[in-house]
């Protein structure tokens, strides 16, 4: 029979998991509302998390890493990952759902996104206080589409000014993106996707980052055919 303190702490590990499985569930459901609009995106949002959580875990590794990236890092990082496009949902249907590509001037405003999840998130934020969850989703989804060359948006960070968050959730964004079809592209191979990223470090893509990817790469791979929209 458990004594009074046994049952305290057992009642007390069963609430910290239920509300962990009530934040994921609360998560995937509002990620997958901006993927329902986008219409495009099947398991973006499951293979993009497992990317993310590779990366940090290889970045550990790393001198870049050591100083910011304990497990519950790592953890909170994956955990926050699918939020990254939760601004779609203020993206006008016209523009999101647009079968082609976007004139620039319709570009423009799709790149609102970035903003629309940061504003979204740190609102939620501060009704509920102090919540380090939150407040690095709305980092990721702010600064996910800057570039280490500074070209980005929506701020046109270079660096590391841009949050590490961000660099790591630009790589494992674009690999998705390129080995997914869309209706104006065929998907690219994991090779031809490699090769993009590769090119790109160092102007679009932190070298460090993209580094911890290859050491990664055929863990990509597997979780690309996994999670296939197939």
């Amino acid at each position: 029979m458990l004594s009074n303190l046994e049952g305290t702490l057992l009642a007390l590990r069963e609430g910290s998991r239920a509300l962990e499985l009530t934040q994921e569930a609360t998560v995937d459901t509002m990620a997958s509302l901006a993927e329902y609009r986008d219409n495009e995106t099947g398991n973006h949002i499951i293979r993009t998390r497992h990317y993310v959580h590779l990366l940090a875990r290889q970045l550990q590794q790393t001198s870049a890493g050591v100083a910011c990236l304990d497990d519950s890092a790592v953890e909170l990082l994956a955990r926050s990952a699918p939020l990254h496009d939760i601004g779609k949902i203020g993206v006008p249907d016209e523009i999101l759902l647009k079968p082609g590509r976007l004139t620039s001037e319709k570009f423009e405003e799709m790149k609102k996104h970035a903003e629309h999840g940061k504003d979204a998130l740190m609102h939620a934020k501060a009704k509920l206080g102090d919540n380090h969850f939150l407040q690095l989703a709305a980092e990721i989804a702010w600064t996910h589409h800057e570039k280490w060359d500074g070209s980005g948006y929506p701020r046109g960070l270079s660096g590391e000014d841009i949050p590490l968050s961000g660099r790591i959730m630009a790589v494992a964004d674009v690999y998705d993106a390129l080995i997914s079809r869309r209706v104006y592209k065929d998907a690219s191979t994991h090779e031809q996707a490699m090769a993009y990223i590769l090119d790109h470090s160092g102007s679009q893509f932190d070298p460090e980052v993209v580094r911890a990817l290859q050491a990664v790469a055929e863990d990509f791979r597997t979780i690309a055919r996994r999670f296939s929209d197939e």
